[in-house]
């Protein structure tokens, strides 16, 4: 298999606010909150195989073990103190970000996961964005499409997390959770999606 550079660091805020994204005039109420290289090298016209490799899976047995337990231990927690109740969701609590589209975005929603509760709210030629709300926050999962420096000609992936906090409840929430996004769920992301990456190119070839 292909081995697939997987960069461990988060990128400079820049990497995702200094591009002309389309997220910045929609969203600039939401907070940065992480921005990362994802290990998908590819062609100027291959976000669309990217996302539907990230919504279409039926289960999460391509991650580790430890991110598998970890998310379990969060959706269980979830359940426990109702943090997850559609009182609490898009559409609920929070207005989904579609209501906010211009029009030349309102009819390109692109596709829905499958196994996680994002929904979609636009893609375009290189845009793709998912959103989540529980009663802790209302989060944007950004994923772009972008040339690499080193490379030339060739593109790939970075992905940036918007969050909007439900007060101070939510302020705690990413504060507890952020050590174990960066320890175990970032790094446990980059390796899955760098193999997955390479098992297509090489299926495709």
């Amino acid at each position: 298999m292909t081995e697939i550079r997987v960069r461990t660091r988060p990128l400079p805020p820049e990497a995702h606010t200094d591009r002309p994204w389309r997220i910045h005039e929609i969203a600039p109420d939401f907070r940065l909150e992480d921005v990362w290289e994802l290990p998908t090298p590819g062609g100027a016209h291959d976000l669309p195989l990217l996302v539907r490799l990230m919504t279409d899976r039926d289960d999460d047995r391509d991650f580790p073990l430890p991110y598998r337990v970890l998310f379990a231990i969060r959706w269980w927690l979830g359940r426990l103190l109702g943090l997850d109740s559609e009182d609490d969701g898009i559409g609920q609590r929070v207005p989904s970000l579609r209501e906010r589209l211009p029009a030349d975005l309102r009819e390109t929603a692109g596709p829905g996961f499958t196994n996680v509760p994002f929904d979609a709210v636009y893609q375009t030629d290189d845009e793709y964005v998912a959103e989540i709300a529980n009663r802790t926050v209302h989060g944007l999962m950004h994923v772009g499409w972008v040339a690499d420096d080193n490379a030339p000609g060739g593109y790939h992936a970075q992905m940036a997390v918007l969050v909007k906090p439900n007060g101070v409840v939510g302020e705690a929430y990413l504060t507890l959770i952020k050590p174990f996004r960066y320890l175990i769920v970032y790094p446990a992301l980059m390796r899955t999606i760098a193999r997955l990456w390479a098992r297509r190119a090489e299926v495709s070839a």
